[in-house]
């Protein structure tokens, strides 16, 4: 089990079975898959984005490669609760993402759902999810998913990826871009008024064919494909 390195602040212990019923999340996925994100997202949005680039001198590189519009799976690794904002400020248009189902309580979902975060049942198979993902690629929406699925708890990369953004991408048929996110592991240190430089870069669209019901194996060979492209991303902008 990854341990927290000595200069990296710590984070809650992981909570990995949600114990409330498939149906308390429904009123979530029913919005998400029918209404688009409301003024709560453009607020939002606004703020993360002047500490994203003030505190943090959050740069990015090769925005451009992301789609104008249309469906598209951004595949970013994960390090902090502020990578999503990280990957969204530096492109127009507006981004998704699933989000753990324990956030999904008071007060923050009046902020997620209105903002158009959907959840992933945590320690279950969660179908809906993917079938909310779906819904809004197949709307022309654009959607986050996480390689590693939790944050990385050590600051560096997984070893392995988990399958969810190959089973995504098959299943859509939609462009994937990876992406690389560098300093956000450092980001939890904020409590200790540390503000590390975090780097965005965006690499080029991935795409296959859409498979109806892909394999265990097929979704793994993808994800692992796309994480290879991640890795060198990443190691790019260690350098």
């Amino acid at each position: 089990m990854a341990t927290t390195p000595p200069d990296l602040a710590p984070i809650r212990a992981q909570v990995y079975k949600d114990p409330r019923p498939k149906e308390f999340f429904d009123q979530f996925h029913a919005r998400s898959r029918t209404r688009e994100p409301n003024w709560v997202y453009e607020a939002t949005r606004v703020v993360t984005s002047v500490l994203a680039w003030t505190f943090f001198r959050t740069r990015a590189y090769g925005a451009e490669k992301v789609p104008a519009g249309g469906p598209v799976i951004l595949a970013p690794n994960h390090a902090s609760f502020m990578d999503h904002f990280f990957a969204g400020s530096a492109i127009r248009r507006r981004v998704r993402f699933m989000a753990k189902s324990q956030l999904f309580k008071p007060p923050m979902q009046y902020i997620f759902s209105p903002g158009g975060v959907f959840p992933v049942r945590r320690g279950y198979q969660d179908d809906e999810a993917f079938d909310t993902a779906n819904e809004i690629l197949d709307h022309g929406g654009a959607i986050v998913m996480y390689m590693e699925g939790g944050r990385s708890r050590s600051g560096a990369l997984s070893d392995k990826p988990k399958r969810g953004v190959g089973r995504l991408a098959l299943e859509s048929g939609a462009p994937v871009v990876p992406v690389a996110i560098h300093g956000s592991n450092q980001v939890r240190n904020w409590k200790r008024l540390q503000f590390p430089k975090v780097t965005v870069r965006f690499g080029d669209a991935m795409r296959w064919a859409p498979v109806a019901d892909p394999t265990i194996d097929q979704q793994q060979a993808v994800a692992d494909e796309i994480f290879g492209h991640v890795r060198v991303l990443y190691a790019a902008l260690e350098e």
